[in-house]
């Protein structure tokens, strides 16, 4: 089992939200077949995320997968291409950290991982018990909100906020493309642009009539 001793902090600018793309990881949690018809805003999250895991893909950030339960709540949706995943994992615990992603933590960035890029679902349960355990380890977490639902949005939108109390940066998916991208002369940017240009779903998180 692994353990929950705290590493030494993050660098400042980390502490702040930066997210260098050497050392950061997307974590994407439970993303399969059966919740389709029962978590709020499905389709709509794993379109913006197909988006994220695609630009991560081009900009070579490492993906670590898990299921939950597989066998009874099926894989992955097949609208994600997670071919380039470093590991898809089967789990019967609600965290992601599990013993099989724990080995892969210490080799998965260039440099040594200190932020982790999480999205999925359920927020209040499989996500929130993963970002509380990383950010116990000394990650930093950015929870990609229109990336990550709950069956209620009430328990979605809860979750957000006991885990921006407890630290975790809670984000969006084209804020987290672009601080990975950080300069319009990164090489990937043109790839990347025609990515972002496509429609953004909106997931619930301001009123519609917000929404442009």
């Amino acid at each position: 089992m692994f353990s929950l001793t705290s590493r030494s902090g993050p660098e400042p600018k980390i502490k702040l939200g930066a997210l260098p793309p050497d050392a950061t990881a997307f974590f994407m949690c439970d993303l399969q077949s059966k919740f389709k018809m029962h978590v709020k805003y499905f389709a709509e999250v794993i379109a913006n995320s197909k988006k994220l895991v695609d630009a991560g893909k081009i900009m070579e950030i490492p993906l670590i997968v898990t299921e939950q339960y597989p066998q009874g709540l099926g894989s992955t949706v097949d609208e994600l291409d997670i071919g380039h995943a470093r590991g898809v994992f089967p789990k019967t615990r609600f965290t992601m950290l599990v013993e099989e992603v724990e080995k892969k933590i210490g080799n998965l960035c260039k440099k040594k991982m200190e932020c982790v890029v999480l999205f999925g679902v359920e927020a209040h349960v499989c996500i929130e018990q993963t970002a509380i355990d990383l950010m116990a380890k000394g990650y930093a977490v950015h929870i990609v909100a229109d990336c990550t639902s709950s069956r209620s949005q009430e328990d979605r939108l809860l979750a957000f906020q006991r885990l921006s109390s407890s630290g975790a940066f809670i984000t969006t998916m084209e804020t987290v493309i672009f601080k990975l991208l950080g300069d319009k002369e990164h090489p990937d940017f043109k790839a990347i642009q025609a990515i972002i240009k496509a429609k953004t779903e909106s997931t619930g998180l301001v009123p519609s009539t917000l929404v442009a």
